[in-house]
């Protein structure tokens, strides 16, 4: 395993580092370094398994075009300048550059906004997963980041913009289809397309060229250190919900506020103090900022403090770099279908993402308490 000298300074050890995944591009792998590579990749497949692509067919259904279509028309709002994407854009692949996001009523939400990217690949949604799918998120969102007192306000939306035949043609069994609910379905249609297989899935798959030496490094960290202990599955979390702060106070690491105490806020069970859920990594190096109050700007801040507080084992700078090493190759490419679509109904020009972004929060994830 590479190390680096610790009395380097960070551009040296920079430096040396491009220097040897140069080399090691360049040099095929002897015999035994391809064994041992290939006993990480085993590994690594037993405790994450494979991130399964969506079927490109499924962009061309009715109801998947209408979700997008849903997704990024900021029309259908109370204040007809937010969107579904406001706060999801693509530059941020799928979640929020700023701490918090803005809704339709002009109000902060009190939770940084997550990616949408992958995000119906988990069983829950948001950080005390409180919503059970994407439909029940968007939904609920009708009522929240979009602006209206009650969810049936939606439709003269929809009729005053000529959604009706797109609703007809993705729901032919249903008489009536311009419902919230099936609004909602059509969004969560969308929303579960939105997958971003990443190099990392090459590498399980058997291309060990996918991640280079330092990556493999932080892999191996990654794994014995016990990271994957909760970020494990195809998304790399996602999937339980574990408090935070577990050997130390996260607030005195991140600089949070002392208010938001997560799913105790909902349950009123101390019990529940500080569990969130834990977050997948997916594309986790192009989402800053983090955590659930978004107080932290860098990703080896990150890896530092959840080394500290979850695992009271502190990470030195180039452990920390080689975690993050690995944690960029699960970076995927955007979806071609993630973008506002050329047009809308009854609007001949394309609709361009938003700068006045909103999230999709509720009652319980937000300071104007309006869900």
């Amino acid at each position: 395993m590479f190390r680096f000298d610790s009395h380097r300074s960070r551009p040296q050890r920079l430096a040396l580092l491009h220097l040897v995944i140069a080399v090691s591009t360049a040099c095929p792998l002897s015999a035994q370094q391809a064994e041992t590579i290939d006993e990480l990749r085993r590994e690594a497949a037993a405790v994450f398994g494979k991130l399964e692509p969506v079927d490109p067919a499924r962009l061309d259904e009715p109801i998947v075009r209408l979700g997008r279509r849903l997704f990024w028309d900021e029309r259908l709002s109370a204040s007809g300048t937010v969107a579904c994407g406001s706060c999801h854009q693509p530059q941020d692949w799928g979640a929020d550059s700023r701490r918090f996001s803005i809704d339709a009523r002009g109000k902060s939400t009190a939770r940084h906004s997550q990616t949408v990217l992958n995000a119906l690949r988990q069983p829950s949604l948001r950080w005390t997963g409180d919503r059970r799918s994407g439909a029940h998120q968007a939904e609920r969102s009708l009522t929240g980041s979009m602006g209206f007192d009650a969810a049936d306000e939606v439709i003269p939306k929809l009729i005053e913009f000529g959604y009706e035949a797109d609703f007809a043609a993705s729901f032919p069994d249903d008489p009536s289809p311009l419902t919230p609910a099936r609004y909602a379905a059509a969004i969560e249609a969308y929303e579960a397309t939105l997958v971003t297989p990443a190099p990392f899935d090459r590498f399980l798959d058997g291309d060990p060229a996918s991640l280079d030496p330092i990556a493999r490094q932080g892999l191996r960290l990654f794994l014995d250190r016990g990271c994957a202990d909760c970020h494990s599955g195809p998304l790399l979390g996602g999937t339980s919900l574990e408090r935070f702060g577990l050997h130390q106070d996260f607030r005195e690491l991140t600089g949070s506020e002392p208010g938001d105490t997560g799913l105790a806020m909902t349950t009123k069970n101390e019990a529940d103090r500080d569990k969130f859920r834990v977050a997948m990594l997916r594309n986790i190096a192009r989402t800053a900022p983090y955590f659930h109050d978004g107080s932290v700007e860098s990703l080896e801040r990150a890896v530092q403090v959840m080394a500290a507080t979850q695992l009271d084992a502190p990470l030195g700078d180039d452990e920390t770099a080689a975690i993050v090493r690995f944690l960029e190759t699960l970076t995927g490419e955007l979806p071609t279908n993630y973008a506002p679509p050329s047009a809308l109904p009854n609007d001949d020009a394309d609709v361009p993402p938003t700068s006045d972004r909103s999230d999709d929060s509720d009652a319980s994830d937000r300071r104007s308490d309006r869900r």
